[in-house]
């Protein structure tokens, strides 16, 4: 990928992905992938902050003889994700104008 993922756009794809289903860090990974670049060694310094932040709680299920750690997502974390929502609209139209060859206002 040629643009840089920041910290910020990166929470904001994370809570998106929890808005719809609670799951665990290798399929949140995969499901991320699908867009951006990133790997699990990115991505659980991500989920350990969004826990401290109470934008994320966890939940363990044992799955054949092992743990999983489920991530869910909070009523912060669903607000967060909204505030990131109206945010990138107001950012991408400012920059498609920009690249476009428009004015931003």
């Amino acid at each position: 990928m040629l643009f840089q993922i920041g910290a910020t756009l990166l929470d904001a794809c994370v809570l998106s992905v929890l808005r719809k289903e609670d799951t665990y860090g290798y399929i949140l990974t995969q499901t991320l992938r699908d867009t951006i670049e990133i790997s699990e060694s990115t991505l659980y310094p991500v989920l350990r902050r969004l826990q401290k932040e109470d934008c994320l709680s966890a939940y363990d299920v044992s799955w054949q003889g092992r743990n999983r750690r489920y991530y869910t997502i909070t009523e912060k974390g669903r607000a967060r994700a909204s505030e990131y929502a109206g945010a990138w609209t107001d950012f991408r139209g400012r920059v498609d104008m920009l690249i476009e060859g428009g004015l931003a206002s």
